[in-house]
């Protein structure tokens, strides 16, 4: 899996802060996931966000839980979440490019 953001006019998603090793999502088996999704808590990361969102991918696997904080920010008309693939391993010879963050 592939998690990313493709950049386009007046928006910007990152990621914001990581709990957890993600060390341990490398070559293990997702035997869970949970995404919660805030726009309206009344925290932007700046005040002059004008729309934002905050994306929360809590992931659990054998060995361990990891916590991916990711934030959004736009001017309301395009996207502030994070674009997931699927990927085939095999494609890879750097881990880097998987982790795209």
């Amino acid at each position: 899996m592939k998690m990313y953001h493709s950049q386009s006019c007046c928006e910007d998603v990152e990621v914001d802060d990581i709990v957890g090793d993600i060390d341990d999502l490398i070559n293990a088996e997702i035997l869970g996931v949970e995404l919660v999704q805030s726009c309206d808590d009344g925290n932007p990361k700046d005040r002059y966000d004008s729309s934002y969102t905050w994306s929360f991918y809590k992931f659990r696997t054998h060995k361990g839980y990891v916590d991916l904080r990711w934030y959004g920010s736009s001017n309301g008309y395009h996207s502030e979440t994070v674009d997931i693939e699927y990927v085939d391993l095999n494609d890879f010879d750097d881990w880097e490019e998987v982790f795209t963050m």
